[in-house]
């Protein structure tokens, strides 16, 4: 199984780029052991010079095409999502895992949110909370909780009770 995250904004020389690195090289090297075959992360260019509704539109009409690609569940980040315990989500992982899904995609959008048409097609929304949070860290926080859970599901001593 491949593990996509399709993200609005572009890390290069930000703070958080180490920190996604290193959850991303351990995602790829434990994660072999659960048949996850990898982590890819799909950029998309921020849209500049728009205002709010024409770059919101336009960001989602990105993501929209970067989906056509993807095969299997679709799971968007969103204050109004469901919050899940780190164990719950690892179950969740093992379910996608033990269901046989070729791939699995994780979408972050940007500073203006997703559009109603992204959330519907989603398999699970997801939410780190009701705080909105910067999307570069969203980013470092699912690479931590994906690695998290690969961490529980592989007995690694990383997560604690």
């Amino acid at each position: 199984m491949q593990l996509g995250i399709i993200a609005v904004g572009q890390m290069r020389g930000s703070g958080e780029m180490p920190l996604v690195e290193d959850f991303h090289r351990r995602i790829e090297a434990s994660g072999r052991q659960l048949g996850i075959s990898g982590l890819s992360i799909l950029e998309l260019r921020e849209k500049r010079g728009l205002t709010g509704g024409e770059k919101k539109r336009s960001e989602n009409a990105l993501i929209a095409d970067a989906l056509a690609q993807c095969n299997g569940p679709l799971i968007v980040l969103d204050e109004t999502g469901k919050s899940l315990t780190s164990r719950a989500f690892a179950h969740r992982l093992q379910g996608w895992i033990e269901r046989g899904d070729s791939d699995v995609t994780f979408v972050i959008g940007g500073a203006d949110g997703l559009d109603d048409t992204i959330r519907a097609r989603a398999d699970m929304v997801l939410s780190f909370g009701p705080m909105t949070w910067p999307h570069m860290l969203a980013r470092v926080l699912l690479c931590e909780q994906i690695w998290r859970a690969v961490s529980i599901l592989t007995r690694h001593p990383y997560h604690r009770d």
